[in-house]
């Protein structure tokens, strides 16, 4: 099966395509470029996270809530990446010490369903 993602770079690129390798214990996966249809090797070491969303084209209108409730997708975490970015959402995977873990946004009606945080590119992790 193939996701749909948004691959945030901690170097600010931004990649979109499709990949069907992507697994959350591996150190690389393979992006089939959105535009240019070029299979790339992406290492994770090299990421912020990786976005799985709905459709590529996001609605730079939509303003994400971050005070709703998610029951079963976990507990509630605020995330503050080094560049400054912060994405509320929950977690049932969060642990200091693993490479990544994946946060559903708080908010349903986001283009985002789900966000691979690469550990190593976040500032601080907390459940709130």
């Amino acid at each position: 099966m193939s996701n749909q993602v948004v691959v945030h770079f901690l170097s600010g690129d931004i990649l979109k395509g499709k990949t069907e390798d992507f697994f959350p214990n591996k150190n690389v996966f393979h992006l089939r470029e959105k535009n240019s249809g070029e299979m790339k090797q992406i290492n994770i070491q090299d990421l912020k996270a990786v976005y799985f969303v709905e459709k590529f084209e996001g609605d730079p209108q939509f303003n994400e809530s971050s005070d709703k409730e998610r029951p079963g997708f976990g507990r509630k975490i605020k995330v503050q990446f080094r560049d400054g970015e912060v994405q509320y959402g929950y977690t049932q995977g969060y642990a200091p010490n693993r490479p990544g873990f994946f946060v559903s946004p708080c908010d349903q009606s986001s283009n985002n369903v789900r966000i691979f945080v690469i550990t190593g590119a976040t500032e601080k992790a907390e459940f709130v």
